[in-house]
């Protein structure tokens, strides 16, 4: 029998307890996937279209809070600032609240001149700035509601009421666009119709995205904003685009934390269970091993045989696990798209980790069952002691 065989043989001898033992495994091993991956996202590492150019101004105590929309000239007018715009949080609800997606109101001269990394076709752009109740919506979007230019899209407001107290708002798709790379799921409206008609925070706005000339100022750029609006009743707090996006996830808690501790706790109890397990088939193979000295294997042979198969158990039931988050990114990319969130995507890093971490865990559950197969003499092994 080859080595391999060996192996197998002695792993599914108890196929029982051996299938038990790797659905412990792969369901842990899922977690960690899913989990360091969830983390990995909101840490930042898979945030799209952020630049190195352009820089955030919100409110400094909350990001509620609106800011005056007079604001864009006096930061157009400082050194080393080349554009302005500025987004507005709309909210609400298309058809169902399982309709989730971003809605920003913004100006349409200066919103797509700064993000260079849409694509828009001039004739929706010409549509978006001259038609008052005008609304664009990204291309996932119209794929998924199958929306047409020409479409009026209603939505229910649960932030910003119109003046007459109606909370349906209905805004005209007059085309779509597109980012260059991954982007969100986004609908903008025009901010000139919205605060009209709005019932309340007339001429104010959620937060400004300014592009620098040089990336190199861009801290200097952004005390010089923070300053210039440090003693007035809205004081503000600018940060470059990827950090503001960071703190803006960070709000939801120490996700890094959280998961670590998640996955530490699953981890030990399936060392703990995952050693039992080896512990128990050593005992029963106790009168085994005997034969198997007694024939000439050596006693690193017989200690390597031990470790080998608590390693092979590990590295099958962390592949399960592997091989389940991936087949589950399908479907749970589906969901995240329709709320509009991102993209659920497990790095390479993340799966080689979950490798090197199994081989560990074989090692480390297979090393106590290795150690004392390797100290048992032929006549002990025989007497089953």
């Amino acid at each position: 029998m080859s080595t391999l065989g060996f192996l197998q043989a002695n792993l599914f001898r108890r196929p029982v307890r051996t299938w038990l033992t790797l659905l412990s495994l792969a369901i842990a091993f899922l977690l960690f996937t899913v989990l360091r991956t969830v983390a990995a996202w909101f840490d930042g590492d898979s945030l799209e279209g952020v630049s190195e150019d352009r820089l955030v101004v919100a409110a400094r105590y909350s990001r509620t809070d609106q800011l005056p929309v007079a604001f864009q000239e006096r930061i157009l007018a400082l050194d080393g600032v080349e554009a302005v715009t500025h987004q507005t949080w709309f909210g609400g609800i298309y058809q169902d609240p399982k309709n989730a997606f971003p809605k920003f109101a913004v100006d349409p001269a200066s919103y797509f001149g700064l993000y260079a990394e849409t694509r828009i076709a001039a004739t929706a752009l010409d549509a978006f700035g001259h038609t008052r109740t005008a609304a664009l919506a990204s291309e996932d979007l119209l794929d998924r509601y199958g929306w047409r230019v020409g479409d009026r899209i209603p939505v229910q407001a649960d932030i910003w009421p119109m003046q007459d107290g109606n909370r349906l708002w209905e805004f005209d798709l007059v085309g779509s666009f597109a980012w260059s790379e991954k982007g969100q799921s986004l609908m903008l409206l025009r901010y000139d119709y919205f605060d009209t008609a709005r019932a309340f925070a007339r001429g104010t706005v959620g937060w400004f995205t300014v592009r620098v000339a040089d990336p190199g100022r861009a801290r200097e750029i952004a005390r010089a904003i923070d300053t210039l609006f440090e003693n007035s009743a809205h004081p503000t707090q600018t940060a470059a685009e990827s950090e503001y996006y960071r703190t803006f996830l960070a709000q939801a808690g120490d996700i890094g934390m959280m998961t670590s501790g998640i996955v530490s706790a699953v981890f030990f109890a399936i060392v703990l269970l995952s050693g039992v397990t080896m512990q128990q088939a050593l005992r029963e193979r106790i009168p085994e091993l005997g034969v198997l000295k007694t024939l000439g294997f050596t006693d690193p042979r017989v200690a390597a045989m031990l470790l080998g198969e608590a390693v092979a158990l590990c590295a099958l039931g962390a592949g399960l696990g592997i091989v389940a988050t991936l087949v589950a990114e399908v479907p749970l990319n589906a969901v995240l798209l329709e709320a509009g969130v991102g993209v659920f995507d497990v790095s390479v890093q993340v799966i080689a980790t979950a490798a090197g971490l199994a081989v560990l865990l074989g090692l480390a559950v297979g090393a106590g069952p290795a150690w004392t197969a390797s100290r048992l003499s032929i006549a002990e092994a025989l007497r089953g002691t």
